[in-house]
């Protein structure tokens, strides 16, 4: 089994900056690529970032220049430093992993909330 904790989540003020964490644990012999998303009730689950386990990177259009993903293998972690946050930006973040157990499976977080306002 594979578990993704994320941290980081809370209370943030228009244009301020938060940075997110995600470790991942359990039985597995590697872990692929490694990135994040958000979800607001109501709407569509939304792609934010993602990067490989060499460290090459992917963004959202909304997120380049604002947010910034990077992961420690060391740890088998992955983190993303969100800045000039928006109130719609409000949303529950949740990280995922493809880990490697030997076969590749996709495994995702419960999320960490994100709350942008004054």
């Amino acid at each position: 089994q594979v578990q993704l904790v994320e941290s980081g989540g809370g209370l943030v003020q228009p244009g301020g900056s938060l940075t997110l964490s995600c470790a991942a644990s359990g039985t597995f012999s590697g872990v692929a690529d490694m990135g994040w998303y958000r979800q607001t009730p109501g709407k569509q689950r939304e792609f934010i970032a993602s990067i490989t386990r060499d460290g090459w990177s992917n963004y959202a259009d909304f997120a380049k220049g604002r947010f910034t993903i990077s992961r420690d293998n060391a740890k088998r972690s992955v983190y993303l430093q969100m800045n000039n946050l928006k109130p719609e930006e409000t949303s529950l973040y949740f990280c995922y992993a493809e880990a490697i157990t030997p076969r590749r499976n996709t495994y995702y977080g419960r999320g960490t909330q994100v709350t942008v306002s004054s």
